[in-house]
């Protein structure tokens, strides 16, 4: 019973510092600038608890320290993850109304998905004028390796970086669904060569689809712009025009984006 209560104490004291270490950055966000005995004076705490918060925060970059000592400022940590944040919100600003003019051209429904570990999520949809709709993906998270969007996404990562993101076994779907790693890396060369993905039943039973990268100014792939639909409709003789429409759009993104390559 006793280590349980120690367990629980630290935890306690855990949360605590995490929460005060937060506030430490509101607090010199507020003020513009501030030194340790002014943060401890807004916190109601003792000046060596904050001088030890102030020294993880400067460890990892979110807190650095003036020419005039003893006073911080938000560091560019802060900077690069509100970056990563406005970005995700730039990409699905610029993305939606080149779905909404693909999915009009060619019949389908488009989606723009990015990579979440081993999977992917859809954050921007259309919805195709086919006379059998698909259901909305928006939102939804989908094994990578089924998908055409997450082959896409999956071929800029290296084949350390590949086999560490998809883990040593694949799961299988339909009979279609690869499922060793290394058939995965093979297929993912070819989506390098080509530019584009394409899955064929492979996720569902009568569901193919392509896709195409969405590269950031930086040059890196950040998104996958994909075209889905019935088997019957969207059938292997339609991948490759398909593709192309899909690669256009993908590229009107990316520049948007700021990609000029």
């Amino acid at each position: 019973m006793a280590k349980q209560d120690g367990e629980d104490t630290g935890r306690a004291a855990a949360v605590q510092s995490v929460d005060r270490a937060l506030l430490v950055m509101e607090i010199i966000a507020k003020l513009g600038q501030a030194g340790v005995t002014e943060i401890a004076a807004e916190l109601g705490v003792h000046k060596s608890t904050v001088s030890r918060l102030v020294a993880v925060l400067e460890s990892r970059g979110y807190v650095e320290q003036l020419s005039d000592r003893g006073k911080y400022r938000l560091g560019f940590s802060i900077v690069r993850l509100a970056g990563s944040t406005s970005a995700q919100v730039d990409l699905v600003g610029q993305s939606q109304g080149a779905c909404n003019a693909l999915a009009a051209e060619t019949g389908e429904t488009t989606n723009i998905a990015v990579l979440d570990g081993n999977r992917i999520i859809n954050i921007v949809e259309a919805a195709g004028t086919g006379s059998i709709a698909l259901r909305s993906w928006v939102g939804q998270s989908c094994p990578a390796h089924a998908t055409s969007s997450g082959k896409v996404l999956l071929s800029g990562l290296a084949p350390a970086a590949l086999r560490k993101q998809v883990g040593p076994k694949l799961e299988g779907y339909t009979v279609n669904t690869l499922t060793k790693v290394a058939d995965l890396a093979a297929q993912l060369v070819a989506v390098r060569e080509n530019g584009w993905a394409s899955v064929r039943e492979e996720l569902e039973i009568g569901l193919n689809a392509v896709a195409a990268p969405v590269f950031d100014s930086n040059g890196a792939i950040v998104a996958a712009l994909s075209v889905s639909g019935p088997s019957y409709r969207l059938g292997p003789d339609r991948f490759a025009p398909m593709a192309e429409l899909a690669i256009a759009s993908a590229a009107d993104i990316s520049r948007r984006l700021g990609y000029f390559g």
